[in-house]
């Protein structure tokens, strides 16, 4: 899930940038109005977190902007401000949420989730694969009704191999996607078959039916075996 941070303060900006990646997020931060305006029209984002205090142009400016301009991503509002005006301008703007500072980064992600999941219907967020089941908001997985203990980095790469179901995914697609590295000199390979392994160890514990298959030469498939 990729979401634009937009905060000019370069401490909270961090902080942020930080907590959402540590929940598995792929956070983009911008530090002004008008970093945040190119950014949000040049990229697809699944929801927006904004300052509403940028210098330069306001928030209230860029999301208003991208309103008329057919943006429709999930936007929530960030300020210091908590009178029932400053509220209202903010909705009336096309803001989806509000957030008054100080904030505490449990409820910011709760409250972004919350978006995820009623902000996108086009967008699919539970994956079924026989008894495995992956939930993309929440990011909780279980098999045989069980929850397994994944890393994010196993969590981004099961995610992506049952959003492929059915279909052969290849190391070179691994590397770009779920490590966002499609320039790198020297092949993740190796790596990745370490990170398959362990999620292939966790998901035939207790069940008997294979779900992850090598392709020889090519990369993975994950499949249900219907025989």
């Amino acid at each position: 899930m990729r979401i634009l941070v937009v905060e000019d303060e370069f401490k909270v900006a961090e902080a942020l940038r930080a907590g959402f990646s540590s929940e598995g997020y792929d956070p983009i931060v911008a530090h002004s109005g008008e970093e945040a305006f190119f950014q949000a029209s040049a990229q697809v984002f699944d929801v927006i977190v904004l300052d509403v205090m940028l210098p330069g142009r306001s928030g209230i400016e860029v999301l208003s902007t991208l309103r008329q301009r057919g943006v429709t991503t999930p936007v929530l509002l960030l300020t210091a401000r908590d009178t029932i005006e400053d509220r209202v301008v903010g909705l009336d703007a096309g803001a989806d949420d509000y957030l008054v500072k100080p904030f505490a980064f449990p409820e910011l992600v709760a409250r972004v989730r919350a978006l995820l999941r009623r902000g996108r219907p086009d967008l699919v967020m539970r994956f079924k694969a026989g008894p495995l089941e992956l939930d993309a908001v929440t990011r909780i997985v279980t098999m045989l009704g069980e929850p397994l203990d994944l890393t994010v980095r196993e969590f981004e790469l099961l995610a992506y191999l049952m959003r492929h179901q059915g279909q052969i995914v290849s190391r070179d697609m691994l590397t770009a996607d779920v490590w966002k590295e499609p320039m790198r000199g020297t092949p993740l390979d190796n790596v990745i078959d370490v990170h398959v392994g362990r999620i292939r160890r966790k998901l035939d514990q207790n069940n008997p039916q294979r779900l992850i298959h090598t392709i020889r030469g090519v990369g993975f498939l994950l499949k249900v075996d219907t025989q």
